[in-house]
């Protein structure tokens, strides 16, 4: 059989009259979006709109959770108490759901964002939480997360689905983290340089960490953020890549 991989991207990140990223470019090149819903990011009206786009482009909708932290985009850690995060990621699907269902779709998986995606790394206390939230909305809802990730090995606990994901855009350290985006590097901005990580993250299950590591990824998604410069051009690229290296993109929960 084929190898076939996911391509996703952040989308419903501006706020009123503040907007970021291109959604509608990108809808026509991802398979899944991880829609804002309305904690680091996104508005209801921001939330329908994207929605509609997704069901009308046939791309799976997720929703994206993060921290109660507009003014830092969701990536400042917030200690907040695991009940208090639990209500918070079962607020934002359920708003994102309610949107979903009005454009005739659903929330197909669920994905954390920013500094919420990398505490639950290891932080145990907040990785169950999320999965607790998640789980009040669904006892079998994927999920998309870092390999190795307390969050992912907790969700498989629960009965949730985890899946692994990888990054095209963003560096990694040894250990299968990411780099900080406080660092030099953390962000890939060479098209060709990440159109090779993306086919060899899909073919042979690596990425090459900074200090030469081969780190394992097996993603069965991948991302491309949508706030990353040229993420239009550079989300196409990565699937004609794809594509002509053999790899069917396709939604990973399809």
């Amino acid at each position: 059989m084929g190898v076939s991989i996911d391509l996703n991207s952040d989308l419903g990140e501006g706020f009123g009259r503040w907007s970021l990223g291109d959604d509608d470019a990108l809808l026509s090149v991802i398979t899944s979006a991880n829609v804002a819903c309305g904690f680091h990011a996104g508005d209801p009206s921001i939330m329908r709109r994207v929605c509609e786009q997704a069901v009308e482009h046939g791309v799976a909708i997720g929703a994206q959770v993060g921290y109660p932290d507009l003014a830092g985009f969701g990536r400042r850690f917030i200690d907040i108490d695991p009940g208090e995060l639990a209500d918070a990621v079962l607020y934002q699907i359920g708003a994102l759901q309610a949107f979903a269902r009005a454009a005739g779709g659903e929330v197909s998986y669920v994905k954390p964002h920013g500094a919420l995606y990398n505490t639950i790394v290891h932080h145990e206390a907040q990785a169950g939480a999320v999965v607790d939230g998640v789980a009040r909305f669904a006892q079998r809802m994927p999920v998309l997360g870092l390999p190795g990730s307390a969050f992912l090995r907790l969700a498989g606990d629960a009965g949730l689905r985890p899946f692994a994901e990888a990054f095209a855009d963003r560096a990694y350290c040894s250990d299968g983290s990411l780099v900080p985006r406080s660092e030099p590097g953390a962000v890939i901005h060479d098209p060709d340089v990440l159109v090779e990580r993306a086919t060899q993250m899909a073919v042979a299950g690596t990425v090459v960490a900074v200090d030469g590591t081969v780190v394992d990824a097996a993603p069965v998604s991948i991302c491309v953020h949508g706030d990353t410069p040229g993420a239009v051009e550079l989300a196409t690229r990565v699937r004609l890549a794809l594509a002509a290296a053999g790899v069917t993109v396709a939604a990973f929960t399809r």
